[in-house]
C-alpha cells in the first residue's frame, strides 16, 4: 500500500514538473517573434504555438489543415512550400524557404526540422515560421543601391561593367557582336549654370527615363556619371542597332524636356561607339574605346556620332603620351624662350621683340608651340607655362636692359585661361617690380577668344592694366570672332594682322580690301597695327606704302634665341 502511494506520488510530481516546463517552453514561444508548428509522427499529434494566429489568422488542428497556408503565399511559392511542410518525404532533416503572402506585401521565412530514428523513422517535426519582411526590403534596397543608379533608375557604373562582362562572354561564345554607345549631354553645365541643379537633375532624369525604353534582354543601359550614359546592345539589329537607336535619340532631343517650375530645357548629344571585338576585348576597355571617340565627337562640333576607328585611338594615345611629357616638362621648367624682332615700318627701327616659347623633348625634338599649346590649355598646363613665360620674359628684358641701355617692347602672350584667372593682373606686377622694368615697355598680346565669355570683365581688366602703362595688343585679328562693333570699346594700343591676310594681299583683290580698311580703321581709332609674316620685301613695300605701323616676319627677322638678341642690340650701340 506504501509502496502504491509512493508510486502515485511520484507520478504526480513529475507530472508537475513536467507541466511547469511545458508552460516555460509556452512562454517563450509567446515571447517569440516567430510562430511554431509541432508535428508527433508517433502520437498524430499537431500544435501551433506563438505567433502562429496573428500570421495567419487561423489555427491548424490537423496535417489536413495545412494547405490553408498554402493558399496564402503567391502561386509561385505553393510547391516548394509542400516540400518544406513535408520534408520527411524527402528524408531531409532541415530546410529554409522565403515565401511572400499573396495578398499582403509580407515576407515569411519557413525553417523545418525533422528528427529521425535509427530506422529513419520520422519522431517530430517543428516548422518555425518568422516575419522577415523588413530584412527583405533592407536586404532588396541593398541589392539596388548596389546595382543601379539613385538618381535615374538605371544600372550603375559597377554592375553595367559586370553584365556587358557577361555580354562580350557570350558574344565570345556565340561569335556576335557587342556595341556600346557613349551618350553625353553637350554643354550641360550651361543648365547647370543657367537654371540651377535641380533643373540640371531634372534633365539628367527625364533623359534617362527616355533611354530606358531602349532596355530588353539585348540592352541594358546606365547612367555612367554625371551627365554621361551608356548603352550596351548584344547582337545589334533591326530597331535595337545603334542607328535606329541613335536616330530616336535625335528625335527625342528635338523636343524640348518640360521641368518644374514651368522650365523648358533643349539638350543636344555627342555619342561614341566602339564594337566587341574590333575594338577592345573586355568590358572597361570597350567602355574607354567609346568614350574616347564621345570626346573626338565633341571635338568635331558635338550633336553627332562617331564611330571608333584604330587612327581614332593612336591619336587618343599619342595626346596622353604628349600630356605626359607636357606634365614633366612644366615640373623640370624644360622650355626656352625665343624672341622675334618687330620694327617701325617707315624707319625700320626696332621696335620690341616678341617672345615666343619653345619647347625641346627629350629626345631632342621641338615641339610647335602649334602642338603643345592647346593641349596645355586642355589640362591645365597653360597656367604654370604662362606664368614661367611671364617671368623669364620680364627677366630676360630686364638684364637686356640694364646692360645695353636700350629701350624697346616685349610682347608676351597670355591664353585665355590665364588671362581669366583673378591672380592674373597682381602676379604680372609682381614680376614687372621684382625686375624693376618700366610697365610701359612690357606688352600683353591677347587673342579675340578672350573677349567670349564676359566682355565687360574682360574689358575692365585691360582698362587697369593700361593705367599701370602696361600695353595690351591684340593678336590674331580676323581669324576668329571679329567685331567690329566691340573693336572700338576695346582699350588697346596695337593690332595685328594675321599672317593668313598678308600672305595673299599683294595676289587676292579682296584680301587686300580688307587688309587696308582694317590699317585705316584702326588709326583712326589710335591703334598702331602690325603685320604678322611678313616674308618678302614686296609685302613690306606694300605695307609700307598703305601705312602699317609694325612689321614682323622672316623678312626681317626670324624666331631666335636670347643670345642672338644679343647680337643684334650690341650692332645697334655700334651704329
Amino acid at each position: 500500500m506504501n509502496e502504491l502511494h509512493y508510486q502515485l506520488d511520484l507520478l504526480k510530481a513529475m507530472n508537475q514538473k513536467l507541466t511547469a516546463k511545458e508552460k516555460m517552453y509556452q512562454m517563450i514561444c509567446d515571447a517569440s517573434d516567430c510562430a511554431y508548428l509541432y508535428f508527433s509522427f508517433e502520437k498524430n499529434e499537431l500544435i501551433t504555438m506563438g505567433k502562429w494566429r496573428e500570421f495567419f489568422g487561423f489555427d491548424i488542428r490537423d496535417l489536413k489543415d495545412i494547405p490553408q497556408v498554402f493558399d496564402m503565399v503567391e502561386e509561385s511559392g505553393i510547391m516548394p512550400l509542400r516540400d518544406v511542410f513535408f520534408l520527411e518525404k524527402k528524408g531531409e532533416e532541415s530546410t529554409v524557404l522565403e515565401c511572400r503572402h499573396r495578398s499582403e506585401k509580407r515576407w515569411y521565412a519557413f525553417r523545418a526540422m525533422v528528427d529521425y530514428d535509427s530506422l529513419g523513422n520520422p519522431l517530430d517535426k517543428l516548422v518555425v515560421v518568422e516575419n522577415v519582411t523588413k530584412m527583405k526590403l533592407q536586404r532588396d534596397e541593398l541589392v539596388y543601391m548596389a546595382h543601379y543608379d539613385f538618381m535615374t533608375g538605371l544600372y550603375n557604373r559597377n554592375y553595367f561593367i559586370t553584365i556587358l562582362g557577361e555580354y562580350i562572354n557570350r558574344a565570345r561564345e556565340e561569335n556576335s557582336i557587342v556595341s556600346v554607345m557613349v551618350i553625353d549631354i553637350d554643354d550641360f553645365k550651361k543648365i547647370n549654370d543657367g537654371m540651377g541643379m535641380v533643373a540640371g537633375d531634372e534633365v539628367i532624369q527625364g533623359f534617362g527615363m527616355f533611354l530606358k525604353e531602349f532596355e530588353d534582354g539585348n540592352v541594358i543601359v546606365c547612367h555612367l556619371n554625371h551627365d554621361v550614359y551608356c548603352i550596351a546592345v548584344y547582337n545589334p539589329s533591326g530597331a535595337r542597332s545603334v542607328e535606329q537607336i541613335h536616330k530616336a535619340i535625335q528625335g527625342r532631343t528635338k523636343e524640348p524636356f518640360f521641368l518644374s517650375g514651368g522650365l523648358q530645357a533643349g539638350i543636344t548629344v555627342s555619342i561614341g561607339v566602339a564594337e566587341y571585338p574590333e575594338a577592345a576585348s573586355t568590358a572597361l576597355e570597350l567602355i574607354n574605346c567609346a568614350e574616347i571617340v564621345m570626346f573626338r565627337c565633341k571635338s568635331m562640333g558635338k550633336n553627332s556620332i562617331q564611330y571608333f576607328d584604330t587612327p581614332i585611338l593612336h591619336d587618343f594615345l599619342n595626346n596622353i603620351e604628349m600630356e605626359n611629357k607636357l606634365k614633366e616638362a612644366v615640373f623640370n621648367s624644360n622650355f626656352i624662350l625665343y624672341f622675334q624682332p618687330q620694327y617701325y615700318t617707315d624707319t625700320k627701327k626696332l621696335r620690341g621683340v616678341e617672345a615666343l616659347i619653345r619647347w625641346r623633348d627629350d629626345n631632342g625634338h621641338m615641339i610647335s608651340p602649334d602642338v603643345f599649346i592647346p593641349v596645355a590649355e586642355k589640362n591645365g598646363c597653360i597656367v604654370p607655362i604662362g606664368s614661367w613665360v611671364v617671368e623669364q620674359s620680364i627677366r630676360s628684358y630686364s638684364l637686356w636692359r640694364q646692360k645695353y641701355g636700350i629701350p624697346f617692347t616685349v610682347s608676351i602672350n597670355i591664353s585665355a585661361v590665364q588671362y581669366g584667372r583673378d591672380e592674373f593682373v597682381d602676379e604680372l606686377l609682381q614680376a614687372i617690380h621684382k625686375y624693376q622694368v618700366e610697365p610701359r615697355e612690357i606688352e600683353i598680346e591677347i587673342t579675340e577668344s578672350i573677349l567670349i565669355d564676359d566682355f565687360d570683365r574682360v574689358t575692365a581688366k585691360l582698362k587697369r592694366l593700361r593705367e599701370i602703362g602696361i600695353r595690351v595688343s591684340l593678336d590674331d585679328f580676323g581669324t576668329g570672332f571679329s567685331s567690329l562693333a566691340y573693336l572700338k570699346r576695346l582699350p588697346i594700343d596695337t593690332l595685328k594682322i594675321d599672317k593668313s591676310f598678308i600672305d595673299t594681299v599683294l595676289t587676292d583683290g579682296a584680301t587686300r580690301i580688307i587688309t587696308e580698311a582694317i590699317i585705316n580703321m584702326v588709326k583712326s581709332l589710335g591703334i598702331k597695327s602690325i603685320a604678322e609674316g611678313v616674308e618678302e620685301e614686296d609685302q613690306f613695300r606694300y605695307l609700307q606704302s598703305v601705312g602699317c605701323d609694325i612689321i614682323q616676319g622672316y623678312l626681317l627677322g626670324h624666331p631666335q634665341p636670347s643670345d642672338k638678341i644679343e647680337e643684334l642690340l650690341q650692332e645697334m650701340l655700334r651704329g
